[in-house]
């Protein structure tokens, strides 16, 4: 017996056929409602309720190593000029710069030192990122060996991520995820150092800076919107 066959005989698969119909058309048909319940002119969806779900990627700007004197900021100034005109296109959303460092603190050579030296003071290292307006800054330590963090300055609303958003229109929703070029232009990094060198009676060990390894990258967001709904809605 056929498939046909079998349709023509069971009532339950007659239900089931029918309900895979509705849902077939229902579905696209709700959603073309929804996206043109709207006064945009881009054709985007009206005020409403959208689920909002994005992925990040990172686009390599700088990298290096540098051995940064106390109380002397490194800063580096970068341009997105520098970049392929594919990732110039792309939605970028923020800057990140991470840093790792040892201890270049050296023991001092007396008598007192070489028979007990005194532990590493551990030194605080401070990044900054600064692009137009935006700006974000973090401390680190090397607790007297070694550490690492990281600084972020980013320009969109990653709150919204991952969640529903009520009450606004889709192209509202865009707005506070999608640059529109405003991660193009300058971005300034500065990395500064205060030196803390151990000691105790008898002996001073002497730290004048650290060595710092630092990566530059740009933040991208790719993004979607999409109209929420319960299956109660249709």
């Amino acid at each position: 017996m056929g498939f046909m066959d079998d349709i023509k005989e069971d009532q339950l698969m007659q239900i089931q056929a029918l309900c895979v119909v509705f849902f077939l058309l229902a579905f696209p048909s709700y959603f073309f409602l929804k996206a043109a319940a709207t006064d945009e002119p881009s054709g985007m969806g009206g005020v409403g309720t959208y689920t909002v779900t994005g992925d990040l990627s990172y686009i390599d700007f700088d990298s290096g190593e540098e051995t940064i004197a106390d109380g002397t900021p490194f800063v580096l100034d970068l341009n997105t000029d520098a970049l392929s005109s594919e990732d110039q296109g792309k939605n970028i959303v923020g800057v990140l710069v991470s840093m790792s460092y040892g201890e270049d603190e050296e023991t001092g050579n007396t008598p007192g030192c070489i028979a007990l030296a005194p532990q590493n003071a551990p030194d605080t290292i401070t990044g900054t990122a600064t692009h137009l307006e935006y700006s974000g800054t973090g401390d680190g330590q090397n607790q007297g060996g070694g550490g690492s963090h990281d600084v972020t300055a980013e320009w969109y609303n990653s709150s919204i991520i991952g969640t529903e958003v009520e009450g606004l229109s889709e192209s509202e929703i865009a707005d506070q995820l999608d640059s529109k070029g405003a991660g193009l232009g300058d971005h300034t990094i500065e990395i500064s150092v205060t030196a803390n060198a151990g000691n105790r009676p008898g002996c001073s060990n002497s730290d004048s800076g650290e060595t710092v390894t630092y990566t530059v990258q740009l933040i991208v967001l790719d993004y979607e919107i999409t109209p929420y709904f319960e299956i109660e809605d249709i």
